[in-house]
């Protein structure tokens, strides 16, 4: 696909999604849930980043706290299904995700495609290059115009391996999409390579967060609004784990904001732990 048509910007959640990751490791005590500057460094923004309001080390905390969490959650997946023989990841809606720059010694061994669109991906690309980031032949950017093209037919002309069972990460993207769009990616990963593992973050309605996060929940809902990608899906855990199931996933599994907190939050010197309101729908093919 032809990237010149479009303007080679990152896009705004991407950006600060990346700065969130960075305040962790700035701000938070050690040992960190994760260590990514590499975002920061893509990104190169003025001394001033941190004085943003949506970067308040105070106010963001539980927010950066999710968005670590499930990183690593996400990587730590990646990781223990390589030791069982799978050697396929794809990311669904990328973004500036680092795991290939930071973790070159299982990247390696990993044929990696970063699906995104095709703005946010050319200048992440100019980006690694003028950094000196080596760009392996097993990373594979595969742009996609996801209102006009297949992101699967995308995939499959970089080479996917429709054979072979992968790891298909979607962090951060569901609230964006329609439930029509949601359920045919269900459908389509779904007919993945048996083993196959998608996990796919997901919000809950407002109703089913702790009182104290709704007042967050409603913020995030406005600022989405105002640049103009309102959040458009929300899912009860037990929904989820339906579409997913009439998709025809053989094995399905919700990880919830507690599971997330007592595997990388507990015992902290500190209070950092995720906000309620992001879980994990975990499926298998």
């Amino acid at each position: 696909m032809e990237q010149s048509n479009y303007p080679a910007v990152p896009d705004n959640t991407a950006v600060r999604v990346a700065l969130w990751r960075a305040l962790h490791v700035a701000t938070d005590a050690p040992p960190h849930i994760l260590e990514d500057t590499i975002g920061l460094q893509l990104i190169a923004p003025d001394n001033t980043w941190h004085e943003r309001p949506d970067m308040d080390p105070v106010f963001t905390q539980g927010l950066r706290a999710s968005i670590v969490g499930r990183a690593r959650f996400v990587e730590d997946l990646v990781i223990e299904q390589h030791k069982k023989g799978v050697t396929q990841y794809v990311l669904l809606g990328a973004g500036l995700d680092t795991f290939a720059q930071r973790r070159p010694d299982i990247a390696s061994q990993l044929r990696i495609y970063e699906i995104d669109q095709p703005g946010t991906q050319a200048w992440k690309q100019r980006r690694l290059a003028e950094l000196g980031f080596h760009l392996p032949d097993s990373l594979q950017f595969v742009p996609v115009n996801f209102e006009i093209s297949s992101w699967w037919e995308e995939l499959v002309a970089a080479g996917f391996d429709t054979g072979q069972p992968a790891v298909v990460a979607c962090t951060g993207v569901s609230m964006y999409l329609t439930q029509e769009a949601i359920a045919a990616t269900l459908h389509q990963v779904a007919q993945f390579a048996k083993g196959s593992i998608l996990a796919m973050t997901f919000l809950l309605p407002s109703e089913l967060l702790a009182e104290a996060d709704r007042p967050l929940l409603d913020i995030a809902k406005k600022g989405a609004a105002a640049a103009g990608t309102p959040f458009l899906s929300f899912f009860a855990p037990g929904e989820i784990a339906a579409a997913a199931r009439s998709a025809g996933f053989k094995h399905v599994e919700i990880v919830n904001t507690e599971n997330i907190t007592e595997q990388y939050f507990t015992g902290r010197s500190d209070d950092l732990r995720p906000i309620t309101g992001e879980e994990f729908l975990l499926a298998v093919t």
